[in-house]
């Protein structure tokens, strides 16, 4: 079941939203207040968590507090990689998330920690361990990314690739299972108890959809973050494989990120721009909402239905 809508991913982060085209973010700000009041008209009870800041940021939360986007949120959610790219240390977690939460005045939901096993898997499954004893008693959603590697054939969500040097290449070593599905080290360390989630993101008619809900299962995991991509709505078959993933993902608790805009409605023709306008993302997400999250009158209503027709 869908607990939480997260409203883009990395809004403070280039490759994932283009601010030389929204330098204040004052359209970002804007596409998060009426996203959420959409949300609201469709399911009032959903959570909605503002979209994962990267490197845990307090700055562009103050940013987004002075605009009054706390107002139409009910968390929000924070990304750490000290060990790969942040300009802080792994001991700095429960600091930021503190700083997060006073200058927010919301409760702090870590969407993504990790740790890539670029240099060793031994660092990976360190900082796996000594990440959960720092932040578990500041927050009540971990989202350990990811569960996968990233196939080496596919192209890591950034803006200038190879240019990034070894930056670029830890993006293809963060899982706990290497991407042909083998674990590592960090994965018979991952707690089965339910109380780490995992955030994995799936791209279009991803073929690791069935072994990942499968492993998920096996391992206890009740909490998921994955998105559904506005880009994605306007492939053909789009919707078949939102609804082909989303049963899938049924039996766990996921947070379900909204991003990447459309060429044709963006300012500019690419995934990281900001829309042209912020009415159609506001209704893709009244659309996902309806669709996946509905409000409980209406799950009852469909249950009532599906025990008439049995």
């Amino acid at each position: 079941m869908v607990e939480a809508i997260v409203l883009w991913n990395e809004p403070n982060n280039l490759s994932h939203w283009n601010f030389h085209l929204d330098p204040d973010w004052a359209v970002y700000s804007d596409l998060v207040k009426q996203a959420s009041s959409a949300i609201r008209s469709a399911n009032r009870d959903l959570k909605i968590v503002l979209g994962g800041v990267s490197s845990c940021d307090s700055d562009f939360l103050r940013l987004m507090s002075s605009y009054g986007v706390m107002d139409y949120v009910d968390a929000v959610g924070v990304h750490g990689f000290p060990l790969d790219w942040n300009h802080w240390q792994i001991s700095e977690w429960p600091h930021r998330i503190d700083e997060a939460a006073e200058v927010s005045g919301k409760p702090v939901w870590v969407l993504e920690a990790g740790a890539s096993s670029f240099g060793a898997e031994e660092v990976q499954a360190f900082a796996l361990e000594r990440t959960i004893d720092l932040i578990g008693p500041k927050t009540e959603r971990i989202h350990w990314y990811s569960l996968y590697d990233l196939p080496p054939s596919w192209p890591a969500e950034t803006r200038h690739k190879e240019a990034e040097g070894s930056a670029y290449y830890r993006h293809y070593y963060l899982g706990i299972l290497k991407s042909d599905g083998g674990p590592k080290l960090s994965a018979h360390l991952f707690p089965t108890d339910g109380s780490v989630g995992l955030c994995q993101w799936f791209h279009f008619e991803d073929h690791r959809l069935e072994s990942a809900t499968e492993w998920m299962r096996e391992h206890g995991v009740r909490h998921l973050r994955t998105g559904l991509s506005w880009a994605d709505s306007f492939r053909p078959n789009a919707i078949v494989w939102f609804d082909r993933m989303m049963a899938a993902l049924e039996p766990f608790e996921v947070s379900l990120t909204l991003c990447f805009t459309p060429a044709h409605l963006g300012i500019e023709a690419h995934h990281t721009s900001p829309p042209r306008d912020n009415d159609q993302f506001a209704e893709f997400a009244r659309w996902a909402v309806e669709r996946y999250a509905p409000a409980l009158k209406e799950r009852h209503a469909e249950r009532q239905e599906e025990t008439s027709i049995a």
